[in-house]
């Protein structure tokens, strides 16, 4: 395989067939079930996909349980909630192959009814933030993103909730990576989110990320004050065109 594809999963049974059909050849799907209580990690088995059991609850703990049982040379990350097209990886690998780029975000392009709108503001601030914080031009922190394996797993990576897609943003703009982004269409999800699906899993999201951009503050340049971050701002810029 190619790519191991992560999908963090907990009751996504609906979805599964449809996430696992769309994945591009040469992508293996690691399906880590966080808990499910609907049948999601026997039917992803019977579908193909390797599945790991992940009890710990969290996103974080999913995406990291992922994370350590992938093999491929790349490794890449997914809701499995049917509102992203695993086809989007591929432009992705392509940037992160030929050098461009060593980790690249999907920014999410939402049809009508597929975000909620506090999550759509909360992005639009988070954004804000993390321009203004490494000076790279990023859009969306979205699930949907792709990176090499060696390379992920030498961020050390801590958070085991919702501010794992963060942190690794953060810690990969520490290390000197370039991060590029790339539109993605956004869909109507499968099924009742367990986060941005309410106000609740919203603000708790929010929380969560705010302790890493409150860490990260105390070492990372902000945009324009030094060469460092200028430089990553426009790579990212270079690479996503």
């Amino acid at each position: 395989m190619l790519v191991d594809v992560v999908l963090p999963c907990l009751n996504e049974r609906a979805a599964l067939p449809q996430v696992l059909a769309s994945l591009p050849p040469g992508y293996r799907a690691i399906v880590v079930d966080n808990g499910s209580t609907d049948g999601s990690g026997p039917l992803a088995a019977a579908l193909g996909a390797v599945v790991v059991l992940e009890p710990r609850r969290g996103f974080g703990a999913a995406a990291h349980a992922g994370l350590l049982a992938a093999t491929a040379e790349y490794v890449a990350f997914c809701d499995c909630d049917g509102s992203l097209d695993p086809a989007g990886l591929a432009p992705m690998l392509k940037l992160v192959r030929s050098g461009s780029a060593d980790l690249v975000l999907g920014a999410r392009r939402p049809v009508r009814g597929a975000w909620p709108l506090h999550a759509r503001l909360a992005n639009t601030v988070l954004g804000w933030r993390l321009r203004r914080l490494t000076g790279i031009p990023v859009t969306d922190l979205g699930p949907l993103r792709l990176a090499r394996r060696s390379a992920l797993l030498g961020l050390d990576l801590t958070d085991r909730r919702s501010g794992y897609p963060l942190e690794m943003f953060l810690k990969a703009h520490r290390a000197g990576w370039r991060v590029a982004e790339i539109p993605v269409a956004y869909a109507p999800r499968v099924g009742k989110s367990k986060v941005t699906g309410t106000l609740r899993g919203t603000l708790t999201a929010v929380k969560d990320m705010r302790a890493q951009l409150d860490a990260a503050s105390r070492w990372a340049p902000k945009a324009g004050s030094d060469g460092a971050a200028a430089g990553t701002g426009s790579q990212a810029r270079g690479a996503a065109q």
